[in-house]
């Protein structure tokens, strides 16, 4: 009678698992995990060798990524790009010799693993006998080389069941070990995959933490560090939680060994390791939050560094620009950091050595009525290469908030304005180093408003904020410098060029055959249709024409531009249909503002400060306005009603024109119509430069009150 194959009981073979599972649930229901804790302190006893273990977990990373099975089996194909990569990162001396040198124990704890987890023993026991065996390496150490002895097994383990079925030295093995068809059985096997997939990935994830918190650069952070030190606390526990995942993992992968066709299917070992999991994932997250800290930490100190390094480069005395450039723009030569907006192609910053280079600062918020005139004045210096206004380059450094998130919409906006401009721009705003964007506000009192800061071919700076320079001369400012501007005013008088310069080309021209002009602004259309009906009158009875522009608004909207349509329709004067032209217009008389009290001019001692005083009192008053002027010496100025009296009132003061001439005239009758009882208000934005503490009427010569307004530019 032939003799009965010997048949194992797939019960039996379970019932070192069993155990083990009975005696994890105990523990995570009963134990103390002080009293836990402080058996695995106890074997730590390092002996200072330090070891590179980051090559290792990559090496460890890839069998455990590529023989963990999907949802759809083992496949997982490599193309030859990938094993040549993988070559190159595993075939390097030091880390062949570091391998030579660990292989032993990695070949022992693997033996430790394989032992204890085939007689069933305790895991926390299994545990600590690893940790004995690991107690002279340090942490991050333990944990990968643990992690390296579960991959050698458990690598091998599914590259026979991956051969199995074509692999006749596979099936040899597969054979003797009794291991079932994977393959063929694996959705009846997959809730303990599943399981044990998710927990190797939770180990993994923890390794890799407390790796980089080794990795991190001592120079910036060392164990005293508070963020540091309360991180530190917790790796013991981490790599505790992850070594005895390594032996629960073991354990199943041991369990199947000799089951053949007759495994049994359970939930009690997938629930066993989907709480490790648990318990490792939330490990994870805090140990997470800590390294964001740390990171944090260390952000903080090299910004400082950086931050304290571009002080010291613009205090030193330099051959060209380039380090500078390369401080404020980008300091690797990886990328090319700029881009240029006349090719539309990335450009290195060599381009800028040793020239003029204007740094436009400005969010990605900016205006496209000021992007427009930039636009215009960059383009009519390029006209004429060989003059000396045109030898400087502008650079677009674009200023975000980083702590708001990067969205597709603001990536948009950001392309959108880079492409408007012909000049250069750095080609993300992500190049800025924080400690650049601290500088730019510390330093040049960036806020909000748009600056032109100003670098010499030397990169020193010539001026912290030449844009008030550029909207009033234009490239005649160059080079832009404090000495520049003070020279320039030097050769200004308070007169109708300067205030329409580079605005509208038929004004200049009026000026030059000595014709009568009157800028007129306001938006109340009932006091415009009277006024420019009185203003006709008296061309008629002076018989000479009176050359009406309406010049609206500061921040025109609106408003305006129905003023405008309404203007042109009924012909009542000549209008800017362009409203980027009214906004210059009061732009440049802000500049002005701006420009003078930086040289320490007030109403009190600069005539043209106390003209410029008066415009910017009008716009800010409710009602219309007018200045008059001949040529250009001579010009009058009045509040709405008070230029209409005067208008109206021709007949009283018309006889005087012929003797005195208009200008003077009109001056001396709207000096009668004056009363001491007056109210200015002079408005500035508050993001665009120092307010000062005081600003004197430009009437009265009294020191006028401060408020604070707050304005939406809407209609």
């Amino acid at each position: 009678m032939a003799t009965q194959p010997h048949m194992t009981n797939p019960l039996q073979k379970s019932q070192p698992l069993q155990q083990m599972i009975r005696g994890d649930r105990h523990l995570f229901s009963t134990s103390d995990d002080t009293v836990m804790m402080k058996q695995i302190l106890g074997t730590h006893a390092p002996d200072g060798r330090e070891v590179d273990v980051k090559p290792l977990l990559n090496v460890v990373e890839d069998i455990l990524q590529r023989a963990t099975p999907g949802t759809e089996g083992l496949v997982h194909p490599t193309n030859q790009a990938q094993l040549d990569a993988f070559d190159d990162k595993t075939h390097h001396v030091d880390f062949l010799g570091m391998l030579e040198a660990l292989a032993y124990t990695i070949h022992k704890i693997s033996c430790e693993i394989s032992c204890k987890c085939s007689g069933g023993g305790d895991a926390h026991a299994t545990t600590l006998a690893l940790f004995n065996t690991l107690s002279s390496y340090s942490w991050d150490a333990k944990v990968v080389l643990a992690l390296a002895a579960f991959g050698v097994s458990y690598g091998e383990f599914w590259l026979v069941a991956k051969l199995y079925p074509t692999n006749p030295l596979a099936k040899s093995i597969a054979l003797l070990k009794q291991l079932p068809d994977i393959l063929e059985h694996n959705e009846s096997l997959r809730p303990r995959f599943d399981a044990l997939k998710n927990l190797i990935k939770e180990m993994l994830e923890v390794t890799q933490c407390i790796v980089e918190f080794k990795e991190l650069p001592p120079q910036y952070i060392n164990h005293e560090t508070p963020v540091m030190s309360m991180a530190l606390a917790h790796i013991p526990t981490a790599v505790y939680w992850t070594i005895r995942s390594v032996v629960a993992c073991s354990s199943q992968i041991i369990g199947l060994i000799g089951l053949g066709h007759e495994y049994i299917t359970s939930t009690t070992e997938a629930w066993e390791l989907s709480s490790l999991a648990h318990k490792v994932n939330n490990i994870h997250g805090h140990l997470r939050k800590q390294l964001a800290l740390c990171y944090q930490h260390i952000d903080e100190k090299r910004h400082i560094e950086a931050y304290q390094t571009l002080v010291r480069l613009f205090e030193t005395i330099h051959i060209d620009n380039m380090k500078i450039l390369r401080a404020l723009i980008y300091a690797h030569d990886d990328l090319l950091p700029l881009y240029d907006g006349s090719t539309k192609k990335r450009v290195n910053l060599d381009i800028l050595r040793r020239k003029n280079v204007l740094l436009l600062i400005s969010d990605i918020d900016i205006s496209h009525e000021e992007l427009s005139i930039l636009d215009q004045m960059y383009k009519e210096s390029r006209q004429q290469p060989g003059r000396p206004e045109s030898f400087y380059e502008v650079v677009w450094l674009p200023v975000v908030d980083r702590s708001t998130p990067w969205t597709e919409e603001k990536q948009k906006n950001f392309e959108t304005l880079q492409n408007m401009m012909p000049w250069y721009s750095v080609y993300h705003p992500s190049l800025l180093d924080p400690a650049v964007i601290k500088y730019i506000k510390d330093m040049w009192k960036f806020a909000k408003k748009p600056i032109l800061v100003v670098l010499d071919p030397q990169g020193r700076v010539a001026n912290q904020n030449a844009l008030h320079m550029m909207w009033i001369w234009g490239s005649l400012a160059f080079p832009f410098t404090s000495v520049r501007e003070d020279g320039l005013w030097r050769e200004e008088t308070w007169r109708m060029e300067l205030l329409v310069d580079g605005i509208d080309q038929n004004i200049l021209n009026w000026i030059s055959e000595g014709r009568l002009i009157c800028l007129y602004g306001g938006e109340d259309i009932d006091w415009i249709r009277k006024f420019t009906l009185a203003a006709r009158a008296v061309s008629v009875s002076i018989r000479s024409p009176i050359e009406l522009v309406y010049v609206g608004k500061s921040n025109p909207r609106e408003r305006v531009r129905k003023n405008n349509a309404i203007i042109t329709t009924e012909k009542l004067s000549h209008t800017w249909p362009d409203l980027t032209s009214i906004w210059f217009f009061w732009v440049r008389l802000e500049s002005m503002w701006y420009s003078k009290m930086q040289h320490g001019k007030t109403v009190e001692n600069d005539h043209i400060m106390q003209e410029i005083m008066t415009m910017l009192s009008f716009d800010g008053s409710e009602q219309g306005w007018a200045v008059i002027s001949r040529g250009s010496a001579e010009m009058a100025k009045a509040k709405g009603e008070t230029a209409l009296t005067s208008f109206i009132e021709i007949d009283q003061w018309r006889p005087h024109v012929d003797e005195k001439g208009f200008v003077p005239a009109l001056n001396d009758h709207l000096h009668q119509l004056h009363t001491p009882h007056h109210c200015n208000r002079l408005i500035l934005p508050g993001t665009t430069g120092s307010i000062p503490e005081m600003v004197v009427c430009s009437e009265c010569g009294r020191a006028m009150e401060k408020y604070i307004m707050y304005r939406c530019c809407t209609d």
